[in-house]
């Protein structure tokens, strides 16, 4: 059991093909999991990588090593579930996780009205655009968009269709003009945030590609508030979302209002953990307020959810969703 904490290291370096890549998801330094592999290597006798055009791939041996630890981490996630399924009452933790904006505005207000009926639920709010893995209970709720997962294990609902469209500050407008089609962007200035695996948030095409991007980008982050102050700040034309801030901002003006784009946005946990009743409640109080909110998220405007202000009713959704 000495070794027990360097098999996820060395499950990480064979998902991703790189120490760097397998430090960047662990929160580790590179050679601080080049080390540990070597320990592990030095423990068995055996090299368990090797290099293959660039990448680290595991060997013959390391292969039957990642099998066994992708049972015992299987194993082990399965306890940990188990101890949520366990619990009866709707008091304890409820992890959730989302992205910037949605999670770090929109989520909290309408939780704390769950919390006016049942205040002994503490919520663990995760916030970030990594998938937060259901299975080992990093999160019990997630916010995904685009889609649920791919995991057979997880139950997953869409809850909302999202529009994107293009603002900018009034001072930019004023300086450089409003652009009147879609192809005089690339003549401007561009913001950009970088989001879900390192994608660019912009208005894209059916395949996903962004179309009609400035040539000029003059702010690029990974952060939405820095994103979204920059916009505001007069860098340039950038994509937020009709339910943002931006909409009710008089400081914010959309570009070509009709271009826009629509994301849709799921609600996902794990199928063992349906019998949980904390877990349940939160899960179906939070599809009952998107459902209420579906216009804010589809067309803008406010949150009809919010200024009605109704005490949650917990009901079947996690079960329907299966």
């Amino acid at each position: 059991m000495k070794y027990w904490s360097d098999y996820p290291i060395l499950f990480a370096v064979a998902e991703t093909g790189s120490l760097t890549a397998a430090g960047k998801k662990l929160g580790m330094s590179q050679p601080t999991v080049g080390r540990r592999i070597r320990a592990l290597e030095d423990h068995f006798g055996t090299p368990l990588l090797r290099r293959e055009d660039g990448s680290l791939v595991p060997t013959q041996f390391g292969l039957s090593m990642l099998d066994h630890i992708t049972r015992m981490q299987e194993e082990a996630d399965a306890i940990e579930r188990s101890s949520a399924t366990l619990e009866h009452s709707l008091a304890g933790v409820v992890r959730l996780s989302a992205t910037e904006g949605i999670g770090t505005s929109w989520v909290p207000k309408v939780l704390q009205i769950f919390r006016q009926e049942h205040p002994d639920v503490l919520v663990d709010l995760g916030i970030g655009f990594r998938s937060f893995n259901l299975a080992q209970r990093e999160a019990d709720i997630a916010l995904r968009w685009m889609s649920p997962g791919e995991q057979n294990s997880l139950i997953g609902r869409k809850v909302a269709s999202v529009t994107f469209g293009l603002f900018a500050s009034k001072e930019y407008v004023s300086q450089r003009g409003m652009p009147q089609t879609p192809e005089e962007l690339v003549d401007h200035d561009g913001v950009t945030v970088t989001i879900m695996d390192d994608k660019m948030l912009w208005l894209s095409d059916s395949h996903g590609v962004p179309v009609h991007v400035p040539k000029r980008i003059t702010f690029r982050t990974n952060s939405v508030w820095a994103f979204e102050e920059a916009i505001s700040n007069g860098y340039g034309i950038g994509a937020l979302p009709l339910c943002g801030g931006a909409m009710r901002d008089s400081n914010y003006v959309q570009v070509l209002p009709n271009f826009t784009q629509q994301e849709d946005l799921f609600l996902v946990s794990h199928q063992d953990l349906r019998r949980s009743q904390r877990i349940r409640a939160v899960f179906d109080f939070l599809v009952d307020a998107f459902k209420c909110d579906s216009d804010l998220f589809l067309n803008g405007g406010v949150s009809k959810f919010l200024a009605q202000n109704p005490i949650a009713k917990t009901g079947t959704n996690l079960q329907a969703a299966e």
